[in-house]
């Protein structure tokens, strides 16, 4: 096995981890807790292979993926108190998540044939939509939509993934670079408050006499 399988599955770990610690301290069950960390961490993953028309989906067809999600609920289950005492945790967990999974997706992308350029942007999807899909069942606003660094750091990692593999870098070590940029640049972002250019939208209105 590869070593961008064993990151896909620490990927889809983590973010089964922190959907199932989205869920816990709102007085929620543990079947909504599961559910949500289980749609975490095939969310991206899934939307990922559809655009790329790739079958069978990979959790369907690898039962590891499965079991993986499994043990990261498990995990929660088990140390929920020890990880809701970590105020961070949850922005660890998803940090992790989101550097694996876009460099994980932009070389699916890449194997399946498309343009870098667009194998960048499959990256930032599979990256960031499992998060989306988690805010938006526990009634939060994403990330995404919040001014932080957070899809421009996946799309950064990507980018840096694709330049060192155009210089022939070894493929592992590329992995470790720009798996460690994204985590770096978003850590950074969130401890100094950096946030993406806003802008304003100004209106001309015409006056009425």
């Amino acid at each position: 096995m590869s070593f961008q399988y064993y990151l896909e599955l620490l990927g889809t770990f983590v973010f089964a981890i922190s959907g199932a610690l989205a869920i816990t301290g709102k007085d929620k069950d543990w079947v909504g807790a599961t559910f949500t960390g289980f749609i975490t961490a095939i969310g991206g993953g899934t939307l990922r292979d559809i655009l790329l028309d790739r079958h069978p989906l990979v959790w369907i067809s690898d039962m590891a993926v499965v079991y993986t999600i499994v043990a990261g609920i498990v995990c929660v289950y088990f140390f929920s108190k020890t990880l809701g005492r970590l105020s961070k945790t949850l922005l660890l967990f998803d940090t992790l998540g989101i550097s694996l999974f876009t460099i994980v997706g932009t070389e699916v992308a890449l194997h399946h044939g498309v343009r870098g350029e667009i194998a960048v942007v499959m990256g930032m999807f599979s990256a960031v939509m499992g998060g989306v899909i988690r805010d938006t069942l526990t009634q939060e606003t994403p990330v995404i939509l919040q001014r932080g660094v957070y899809a421009s750091a996946c799309f950064i990692g990507a980018a840096i993934y694709l330049i060192l593999r155009y210089f022939d870098l070894d493929r592992n070590l590329n992995f470790i670079i720009s798996i460690s940029s994204i985590i770096i640049i978003r850590l950074l972002s969130v401890r100094y408050e950096w946030a993406v250019p806003g802008f304003d939208r100004k209106f001309m209105r015409k006056e009425v006499d």
